[in-house]
Order: C-alpha cells, then structure tokens, then sequence
C-alpha cells in the first residue's frame, strides 16, 4: 500500500511521543489506512506531495455518502487526517499541509441524493447482456437496487444466504448482524441467471475455494473489492447518460426513499436497511416529504 512507511512512522510518534492507547493506535491506523486506499484507489495518487484539500474534502464527502458515518465518526477522521499532514510537515516528509483548513463536509447536513425512477431503470437496463461481466454488472445493480444493500454487504454476500425459495436474502451488516431483507422477481432473476451462466466460468480452476463461496466474482476467481463495484457503477452511469455524481451509495439512498414515496411504513425500511435506529431511517421522510409537496403543488387546485 502507498503511504505505508509514512503511516507506520505516525503511529510510532503517536503511540510513543503521545502516550495514546493500544485502541486509540488502532482507531488511527483504520482511518488513516481507509484515506490512503481512497487517495490510491480513487484518485491515483501515490505519494503526499500530490494530495490537496480538494482530495480530503472528496474524501470526507465519500464517507458520508459511502460509509453513512456518524458526525462523531466524522470528526474522528478529521483529526486523524490533520493530526498525520500535521507531522508529515514537521518531519520534513512534505512540504505542505493540505488539511489545515479542513472542515467538516457540507454534504453531512444535507439529504441524501437520490436518482429518479427513471434514472434508476437506465441504469440498470445499460450493461451489456451479451458479455459475462455485462450478466454479472446486471445483477449487481439489480441486487444494489432491489435490497439497498450496502457495497460491503454485497461483496461479502455468499451463496448459501440466498434464501431466493421465500424471496429472501440473509445480509450480514454492520456489527455483523444478520437481518433478512426481501428480493423482489427482477433482481432474483438477474442473480439466478448470473450464478447459472456466468459464475462458473469466472472461478479459478487452479484455486477453486479463492471464491470462498463468494456470490459476485472478478474474472480471476477471487471476490470483488469496493472498488471494483464503484466502476461498475461508474461505466452504468455513463452509458445511461446520467449527469448526477453516482456512486455505489446512491442505491440504497434511492431505494429507501423510492420505497417511502411509495407509501412504504418507516419501520418496514428501517428493518430492511439494517438501522439500528429510526432516527437513521427518519433522514428519508424528509426526502418524501419534499416529494409529497412537490406533487400537492402540482395537483392541488388551491397549492
């Protein structure tokens, strides 16, 4: 990993020179480990010279949209992200501090972004059927879609939680909690016709347990990284020509709130999501709220 030498030399400073706590280092390193694969991953850069405040601020936009955290999760990582290009500067490692002014990202007080019905169904009808990754890239959105699973939860998906004769899939969550969410027809195809035509062929020969009973494969065997799912998301939204910023994320957001417009009972979302609390579930009633208004407008001879 890119920055490994950098990150093992702060958490050396931080353990030693600042006396913190074995769970503290920790803390530290998952938060700084998780930015660096992001500037690696996403944005292609290799070395701190190249990182600006623009790249912390995408950073902290994706955990909000991406990994749902909490404003106290959130701070957490705006320290750990100031605390490391604070030493990097003073260690001579860099010349610039990219995080000095660093905020918390406007996104985290604003609704969640949706994409529209329509926009939905672009995507999801744009891979190419015709191939064997455009056979799995449809049933991958077609899963995002139909369950509002979380990414994580989709690459650590195994065959054996397709419970698809009751039209249920067991998800293991956050905490490693189990709920069973409901799958519609569509979405149930789409993975049936994936697991019978194409899994097979994608697993190693060589290697046959690298799936690990994994449902959603690369090529070589192996089980999907994050990333892996963020271009298949990415390359649909092209081919469906959608201009909004699409990410993984966007999918359970447009689930839950296409769910609720619909008519759908909180407390039903909040089980099939996976919240531990409603207050979490309650972000999308202000979501369908503005919907509603929107269409009392519209209709009603008095709006």
């Amino acid at each position: 990993m890119a920055f490994k030498q950098e990150l093992e030399l702060y958490l050396q400073f931080v353990k030693l020179e600042k006396g913190l706590s074995e769970n503290s280092v920790v803390a530290y390193r998952n938060d700084l480990e998780r930015y660096f694969s992001y500037l690696q991953g996403y944005k292609k850069i290799s070395d701190l010279a190249g990182v600006t405040l623009n790249h912390i601020e995408d950073f902290l936009n994706y955990l909000v949209d991406e990994e749902m955290l909490a404003a106290g999760s959130l701070a957490r990582n705006i320290s750990s992200i100031r605390g490391f290009h604070e030493f990097a500067v003073v260690e001579g490692i860099t010349k610039a501090n990219p995080a000095e002014l660093v905020e918390l990202p406007k996104k985290a007080s604003k609704l969640p972004e949706v994409l529209s019905p329509d926009e939905i169904m672009a995507m999801l009808d744009s891979p190419d059927t015709s191939t064997d990754a455009g056979i799995r890239d449809k049933a991958i959105l077609e899963c995002l879609y139909g369950t509002g699973m979380r990414v994580s939860e989709l690459t650590g998906l195994e065959k054996d939680r397709l419970i698809f004769e009751i039209g249920f899939i067991r998800v293991v969550g956050k905490g490693n909690k189990e709920r069973l969410v409901p799958v519609g027809e569509v979405a149930q195809q789409a993975i049936e016709i994936y697991i019978e035509q194409v899994r097979g062929k994608f697993m190693s020969d060589k290697d046959p347990q690298k799936a690990k009973n994994k449902v959603f494969l690369n090529q070589r065997g192996g089980p999907l990284s994050r990333m892996s799912i963020w271009n298949i998301v990415q390359k649909a939204a092209k081919n469906a020509d959608i201009q909004k910023n699409v990410y993984p994320h966007i999918f359970r957001h447009s689930f839950a709130t296409h769910l609720l417009e619909g008519g759908a009972d909180l407390r039903a979302v909040q089980e099939m999501l996976g919240h531990s609390s409603i207050l979490t579930t309650e972000i999308y009633t202000h979501v369908d709220r503005s919907f509603l208004h929107q269409v009392h407008k519209e209709f009603h001879p008095r709006a």
